[in-house]
């Protein structure tokens, strides 16, 4: 049966909390993920939380109970707990209903089976968690494998990142490397390595891509570094028909992976 926590000093909320910080995931390497929906889709995918705590007005419904049910079964434990704590967890003022704690999942390049997908997303260097989240969600809305994050990027398992991925955080294969490491991965199979760039590019809409295909994205407010573009197979811009210079970069990324996904429907 679920325990009952409410009150802010107890040890495991602190250290729930403490997952907030980069520092505190780093350490436990667990993080958070909060939404009964987010949850459910993580079930769905074999990932199941090693605590869920929820607040009794949103355990009436049979995702709770079936989620409730995988986590106990899986050895975990559910806390049943109010609004304030989830708020004190989560960081939210008006938080979900329920939260669950995870598992940070390995993220050695070397485990990554590009076999799987013909598809791949390559970030370098993105700051903004908000990004990588939004870019997970593409990912898993164009059927491709995952996410690599190259360089020095924000966490993906940040709660802002987490958020914004709806839960593709749980569907989306997700990698982290510096460049000559993933560049010499590359090239060790098959794949095109397509790069967003200003210098040297052509439109996005005129080349044929191959698969596997990895598109590769750069940085915010710098984009890619030129020595990175130059080893692309392939380097493509989007036309800027207004007076802006350029898209954010999950917007660039979700335009140029649906012309790619596109242009295979088609044949």
């Amino acid at each position: 049966m679920p325990r009952t926590i409410t009150a802010f000093s107890n040890p495991l909320i602190k250290r729930v909390r403490s997952l907030r910080e980069k520092k505190g995931r780093r350490l436990e390497r667990l993080f958070l993920a909060e939404g009964l929906r987010i949850l459910t889709e993580a079930r769905e995918m074999g990932r199941v939380p090693n605590w869920v705590f929820y607040a009794p007005e949103g355990a009436a419904h049979p995702l709770v109970d079936a989620l409730i049910a995988a986590v106990e079964g899986a050895g975990g434990e559910a806390i049943q707990t109010d609004r304030d704590i989830l708020s004190k967890l989560s960081g939210k003022d008006n938080p979900q209903a329920i939260l669950g704690v995870f598992d940070e999942p390995a993220t050695d390049l070397t485990l990554v089976d590009r076999t799987s997908a013909d598809l791949w997303i390559v970030a370098q260097a993105l700051r903004d968690p908000g990004n990588i989240g939004t870019i997970l969600r593409t990912g898993d809305a164009v059927g491709a494998g995952g996410l690599i994050l190259i360089d020095d990027c924000a966490d993906p398992f940040s709660v802002e990142a987490v958020r914004a991925s709806m839960g593709a955080i749980f569907t989306q294969t997700l990698a982290t490397a510096r460049w000559p490491a993933f560049l010499e991965w590359l090239r060790g199979s098959p794949g095109q390595l397509v790069a967003t760039a200003l210098d040297e590019a052509v439109d996005y809409q005129e080349p044929r891509y191959a698969r596997p295909c990895f598109l590769l994205v750069g940085n915010e407010s710098q984009g890619l570094p030129a020595d990175y573009a130059a080893a692309a197979d392939l380097r493509v811009k989007i036309p800027m028909l207004g007076k802006a210079d350029s898209l954010n970069a999950a917007v660039a990324t979700a335009v140029a992976a649906y012309e790619i996904r596109n242009q295979w429907r088609r044949g």
